[in-house]
């Protein structure tokens, strides 16, 4: 007959945060051992991606780890990944130069009416 293993916390309940698992100690005894959660890789905030270059830990962790460990030195590092960064800028870029195309046209239109 199999040994019978009893639990080591208080809480009886088969839940995420209590998995365990059966472990043979070097005393030939079966006991629990309970297990964290895995952690998450940060995610894109635009697109959702898993952001490279920063650490997968449990949130309380991270008040650990150094800070170069979190981020990536880029703007918006830790938040957005690369490819969004790059797309923002872009975008910004465009919109910047529609509005001088606008400009310039209107004091085109400016002068020509101004002529006649």
């Amino acid at each position: 007959m199999a040994q019978r293993v009893t639990l080591r916390k208080r809480q009886p309940y088969n839940t995420t945060s209590s998995r365990r698992r059966i472990v043979k100690t070097p005393g030939g005894i079966l006991r629990y051992h309970h297990i964290k959660k895995l952690p998450t890789a940060p995610k894109c905030g635009d697109c959702g991606s898993k952001l490279s270059g920063v650490v997968a830990l449990r949130p309380r962790e991270y008040a650990t780890v150094s800070k170069t460990q979190k981020h990536v030195s880029r703007a918006y590092g830790g938040s957005r990944c690369g490819g969004c960064v790059r797309s923002r800028i872009v975008r910004a870029f465009l919109i910047e130069e529609a509005k001088v195309v606008k400009r310039v046209i209107k004091s085109q239109q400016k002068a020509t009416s101004g002529r006649s």
